[in-house]
């Protein structure tokens, strides 16, 4: 029985990622810090997980030579910019990627539970999720962020806390990804992906997905497929997640 969908935020659930840049780069300026992040330089930080450890990355590598002073400047520039994301954020800078809030409404409706497992950190999910569900009306049941897991994507810890926090077993579940480190995590932690393409990982490799997508699609706008199932009418929507997931287990009984 298919009783719970994980999703994890950035590039998933939404496309913070040139956010997060353009927030980093906020900083930097406010700072007096003489940096700028474009496109490809941020597509290559990418590759670290997590906010705080890719501006180490950064100062570590770009910046060795201060790299001593800077590391204890770490905690200013990332509140400093946590703080400007979740004014971009509010701004109506983001909306959530297509097929998003349909799915999480059909869940919600049956009864279905619903996670977030990221390395992002909490103010930023909390940030997007007040701006797409106001009034308190947020859909997940569980968050996890990589500030509570010891180790960051593409370890698998931050989807074991989600499980665990939703009292539900990996063969009970779906889990929604974007990038390559994130497929390897929920992989890892047992659960099958549905992988859809975002921005900032046009040239990740998807493998392991048993799905991978443009977006979840909606009536009337219909995915992109890349490889793996097809979904009726380029939508994912729950019954055919329940359709597949009950195949899956009859296949494994």
């Amino acid at each position: 029985m298919l009783r719970a969908l994980i999703f994890d935020v950035d590039g998933t659930l939404a496309e913070t990622e040139d956010l997060h840049r353009q927030a980093f780069n906020r900083a930097f300026a406010d700072l007096g810090l003489p940096w700028r992040w474009d496109p490809p330089l941020y597509a290559d930080l990418l590759t670290v997980m997590g906010g705080k450890e890719r501006l180490l990355h950064y100062i570590e590598t770009a910046q060795a030579d201060a790299a001593e002073a800077l590391r204890a400047r770490l905690p200013e520039i990332h509140d400093l910019k946590t703080r400007h994301y979740g004014d971009l954020v509010v701004s109506g800078a983001l909306g959530l990627r297509p097929g998003i809030a349909r799915l999480l409404a059909e869940a919600r409706a049956e009864g279905v539970g619903l996670a977030v497992a990221t390395t992002t950190s909490r103010p930023n999910v909390d940030r997007l999720v007040e701006v797409n569900f106001p009034r308190g009306a947020s859909p997940f049941d569980v968050i996890a962020c990589g500030d509570e897991a010891a180790r960051k994507k593409p370890a698998p810890d931050v989807f074991e806390l989600a499980l665990r926090r939703l009292g539900v077993g990996p063969e009970e579940a779906v889990a929604f990804e974007d990038s390559a480190a994130g497929i390897r995590s929920a992989l890892d932690a047992g659960l099958p992906v549905v992988a859809t393409r975002s921005r900032y990982t046009e040239s990740h490799r998807l493998d392991g997905a048993f799905s991978a997508l443009s977006d979840l699609g909606e009536p009337g706008r219909p995915h992109r497929h890349i490889a793996g199932l097809e979904w009726p009418g380029g939508v994912v929507t729950l019954a055919a997640l329940r359709e597949w997931h009950a195949r899956r287990e009859s296949a494994a009984a």
